[in-house]
């Protein structure tokens, strides 16, 4: 089931290397197994700097549920978030978050800030890291390595 929405998280981030997006990928998945949002990296595409995958499935995930809160309903994410993404999903109140490839530059849950762990968070996820760790780190060396030699 796990390795199941990484997959879905996965795909989206496929889909943002093929429009010169960084490849990150995130789902939303209600606790029972519905995705309710998904989405990849659209920072260019949108010229916004926010426009992370996680940003973008939270906000898609509270506009259909007509909510502000994700209580109960779990992210996979390929990456690490980053601290502004970390802060979201703390506010969110996802009740478990997931991901792939560890970040030690931008990383900010186990690494870094480790958002979750400041007394000023109000909520933290339960975290599970290293799922789909392979194919998550692949798609990101191959992205950099194909921007290295253009």
């Amino acid at each position: 089931m796990f390795k199941s929405y990484m997959n879905i998280a996965l795909q989206e981030a496929e889909s943002a290397a093929d429009l010169g997006e960084i490849p990150v990928g995130a789902v939303i998945v209600s606790a029972k197994g519905e995705v309710i949002a998904k989405a990849s990296n659209r920072t260019r595409a949108l010229n916004d700097p926010s426009a992370h995958a996680e940003m973008l499935a939270i906000r898609a995930a509270c506009a259909r549920l007509g909510q502000e809160r994700l209580e109960g309903y779990d992210l996979f994410v390929t990456l690490e978030p980053c601290a502004m993404c970390a802060g979201v999903i703390a506010a969110a109140r996802i009740r478990r978050l997931y991901y792939g490839a560890s970040d030690p530059k931008s990383g900010a849950v186990e690494q870094g800030a480790c958002v979750f762990d400041h007394p000023q968070s109000h909520h933290r996820p339960e975290v599970y890291a290293g799922v789909g760790e392979t194919d998550a780190r692949r798609l990101l060396t191959d992205f950099f390595a194909k921007l290295r030699k253009e």
